[in-house]
Order: C-alpha cells, then structure tokens, then sequence
C-alpha cells in the first residue's frame, strides 16, 4: 500500500501531535506500507497535495487533522481512484466517530488496515465538495465567529460559547428552497444539508441520511427568534424533532437556496461564502477506506467486493464448470 499523510500541523489541541503522527505511521511502515508525510501550510493546501498523490496513483491519502483537513483532501481525491483515510488530530473529527473508528491516532492508524475500500457520495455546495453536511445559518454564523486559536484553547466549547452569543440575536431570515423542484418558503434559524448523519460529533439531525443512496437528506428548521431556537435545540437533543412542527425533513438531489438577507454557509465546519448557493449530491464521487461493520443505516448497500474474495470465486466457478465438463 503506497499512502501519502497530508497533515494540519496546527490541528486540535494536542501538543503532542507530531509524536501521534509519527507513532501512527509507524504501524503502517510495520505492515509493509510506504508512507509519505507533508504538512499543510495554509488554506488549500490540503487539496493541492491530494491531487498530487492521486495523480501519481498512490493507493491512500490519509487526512491527519479535523474535519477542515479532511474537507481539503477530499476536494483533491473527488473522482480519482485514490481512496481517502482519517487520523483524528482535530478538534471535532466527526467523520471519526460517526465511522465508529477510535479516536486514540495509534489505534485509529490499527483500525484502518482491517478497514475496506467503499465507493461513496459527497455533497457539493456550487463547486466545493462536502463529506458530511452543509449548514446555513446560525451553525454557519458561529463556525464564521470562532476563531482558531479558541478552538485550540477550549476545543468544542468554544462552538458553544460563540453559539449561545449568537443565539441570543438570531433572528429568523426569509427562506425559498427549491427541492428536486418542490418550492418551500418560511422564516428559517437554520438548515442542514446531510450527506452523512452525525452533526458536530453529537447529536443526528439528517438521521435519515445514507453516504452511498445518490440521495442528500435535507433539514430545515424555521423559527424566528433566540426562544425558538432553544426550543428546537432541546427537540433535537431529545430526539423528539419529528414531534415538532417547525422541524421539517426532506430527501432531494438538488437544493438551492435563496434568502433575504443572506445567510452565512459552512461545509464540513469551514464557513464558503453567502447564500444563494445550490447544493447537489454527487453519487460515487469518492473511494474511502472505511470499517467492514459500521453503524446501522450509514450504507445502504456493500458496493466493493474485496479482490481476494472476487479471485476465489472465481477459482471456485472455473473448478465446477471443469469437473461438470
């Protein structure tokens, strides 16, 4: 296995970084890969070195870092046959949990030589690719506020510190959504485009959503001042969402928005710009190396036969037809 580590040398919280890096690649190096490792060193840079490695066919890049990191190598390997892997450095790193791998770098890097290849979806928000959601909105107001060096000093509490000061002001933005054509219209806090399921590493929103059904699950959550958005918080955080009124849920393959003012929009954590903006799913977009078992529902279907099993069927067909001949 040829693996190139692109990294975030500024990634979560841990000082201790280079020595998880290097101790992660070690059991990779002890199992016959060969590993190559570059630090990112500014925005973008995550993708320029993704598409190099894809473009001289390494069979791996691995994303060493948070969601941000990954958000950037996953734009430089959409649609090459290089497959995408996952250390977790960052602060959050949801695609971590959401895949059930550990979060210990060691036993992450232990865990990804067991793992298999899939071929999966990505949302795309106009010409930016996204591996778990966009947000817009107050999600997106907040991930524009927080600043690096809070994420670094308080981790995840810093979300909900800028969260809560946000909150308080919030008010409710006319919204037009049109949805694979079907308009809907309201006074909107926020909504979630979900190719994949768990938000911020806590709670499922789009709990509906499968990373491989050419499908994004779509959340919309109206509202129109700081009351209403508590009240929904706790709707989400009890899972009783589906009881509330003003919670509404849709599965589409196109989505665009418009909104008057505009609102702020984050993929995978990292804010892109203003509204309007069109979201469409790209079916099979991307090669990922993923756990054998994962979380009920994520998949909708096993869509790569492992090479060695494909061979000894094939053994086993060629031996049948012979002895019947």
């Amino acid at each position: 296995m040829r693996a190139t580590i692109i990294y975030n040398p500024v990634a979560g919280q841990s000082d201790a970084l280079v020595w998880e890096l290097q101790a992660a690649a070690r059991v990779w190096i002890e199992h016959g890969w060969t590993v190559e490792q570059y630090p990112t060193q500014g925005p973008g840079d995550g993708t320029h070195l993704a598409r190099i490695a894809a473009a001289r066919y390494d069979d791996v890049v691995i994303a060493a870092g948070g969601d941000g990191t990954i958000n950037e190598v996953v734009n430089g390997l959409a649609g090459t046959k290089t497959a995408l892997g996952t250390l977790p450095l960052g602060t959050m790193n949801v695609w971590v949990r959401e895949l059930g791998l550990p979060l210990q770098p060691r036993a992450a890097a232990t865990a990804l030589l067991a793992s298999q290849v899939r071929t999966i979806d990505l949302g795309r928000a106009n010409d930016r690719y996204f591996l778990l959601m966009a947000g817009i909105g107050l999600d997106a107001a907040i991930t524009a506020e927080v600043r690096t060096e809070e994420k670094r000093r308080l981790g995840a509490l810093a979300y909900v510190l800028r969260g809560i000061e946000i909150a308080l002001r919030i008010r409710g933005t006319r919204t037009r959504l049109v949805l694979d054509g079907k308009v809907v219209k309201g006074r909107v806090l926020m909504i979630v485009v979900g190719n994949s399921q768990l938000y911020g590493g806590l709670v499922k929103i789009t709990h509906r959503a499968c990373i491989d059904d050419g499908l994004l699950d779509v959340c919309v959550i109206k509202g129109n001042n700081f009351g209403s958005a508590v009240y929904h918080l706790i709707s989400i955080m009890s899972r009783r969402y589906s009881h509330n009124p003003e919670i509404a849920y849709y599965r589409a393959r196109t989505i665009q928005v418009t909104s008057r003012p505009a609102l702020p929009v984050q993929v995978d954590g990292d804010s892109i710009g203003t509204t309007p903006m069109t979201f469409a799913v790209a079916p099979a977009a991307l090669r990922a190396l993923m756990p054998e078992r994962l979380p009920d529902d994520l998949v909708q279907r096993s869509n790569e036969v492992p090479q060695a099993t494909t061979v000894r069927s094939l053994q086993h067909l060629i031996t049948s037809l012979y002895r019947r001949w």
